[in-house]
C-alpha cells in the first residue's frame, strides 16, 4: 500500500473544528490527525476498516467525534475497548500527550492497522495494542479510563471491562442519542455520575458521553448527574 494522501486540504477544516471543541493543539499534532486520518483512508480502500469512505466525512464522524470527549478523559492511562481502527483512543492520544493508551480489539484486521498506526505516528512508548477480547483482559493497576464508541449496550460494556477499571476510574461511554434504556439495565453497583451532550463540529447528530463509575450503594443505576 503506498501513495498515502496528505489529505491537505481539510486542515483548515480541522483548524476551525478543534477551535470549536477548544482544543489548542500544537502545529505537529494537526498534521498528526491528518496523518492518521489518511492512513485509515488508504486501508479502509482494502480492509474496510470503517464504513465511511470520504476523508471529508472521517474528520467529522471520527476525528472530531473521538477529540469530543477529551474533556472527560479521567487520569493518565485509558483502555479503548473496542477501538475499531483506534476510535477514540488514537486522536485522544495524538491530543493528549501525558496519555497512556491500550487499543483493545480482536479483529485481525484492525489490530494490524492499529499496530501500523501506532508505528507511523511514532505512539510505541506511549500506545499498546491488545488483539483480544475484553473479557480475557485484565491489569493490576488498572486504567483511569475505559473508554468505548458504540461497542455495546452499557451493560455489557461494563462487564466485560471491570477488571481493567482501576479504583476511582471511570467508565467513558460515547452513544448517539441518550441511552435512557440501556441506562436503566445498568447493575445496581454502578453510578452514573453524568451524561454529556457532545457538540462535535459539523455534525447534526446526537451525540452523548455517558460517564460511570463503582459505587458502595444498592439500588438501580440511576443517573446522578447531568450536563
Amino acid at each position: 500500500m503506498t501513495n498515502t494522501p496528505t489529505l491537505s486540504h481539510l486542515r483548515p477544516e480541522l483548524d476551525r473544528g478543534l477551535d470549536q471543541l477548544g482544543l489548542a493543539l500544537p502545529d505537529p499534532v494537526h498534521h498528526a490527525l491528518l496523518a492518521y486520518l489518511a492512513l485509515l483512508a488508504r486501508w479502509n480502500r482494502t480492509y474496510n476498516l470503517s464504513a465511511v469512505r470520504d476523508p471529508d466525512q472521517m474528520l467529522v464522524r471520527h476525528l472530531f467525534d473521538s477529540l469530543a470527549v477529551a474533556a472527560h478523559v479521567h487520569g493518565r492511562r485509558l483502555a479503548d475497548i473496542g477501538t475499531g481502527p483506534g476510535l477514540p483512543g488514537i486522536p485522544l492520544a495524538l491530543a493528549m500527550p501525558e496519555l497512556q493508551v491500550l487499543l483493545v480489539d480482536s479483529n485481525g484486521k484492525k489490530a494490524r492497522f492499529l499496530r501500523e498506526a501506532v508505528r507511523t505516528l511514532g505512539l510505541g512508548e506511549r500506545c499498546q495494542v491488545s488483539q483480544a477480547r475484553v473479557e480475557a483482559l485484565a491489569d493490576s493497576a488498572g486504567y483511569d479510563t475505559v473508554t468505548s464508541r458504540a461497542f455495546a449496550s452499557l451493560a455489557d460494556f461494563i462487564a466485560g471491562s471491570r477488571d481493567l477499571l482501576a479504583p476511582g476510574g471511570r467508565w467513558l461511554a460515547l452513544k448517539g442519542q441518550r441511552p435512557d434504556d440501556e441506562i436503566d439495565a445498568l447493575p445496581a453497583d454502578i453510578r452514573v455520575e453524568a451524561i454529556v451532550p457532545l457538540a462535535v463540529p459539523g455534525l447534526a447528530a446526537q451525540r452523548h458521553a455517558v460517564i460511570m463509575s463503582r459505587s458502595g450503594q444498592p439500588g438501580p443505576g440511576t443517573p446522578t448527574g447531568t450536563a
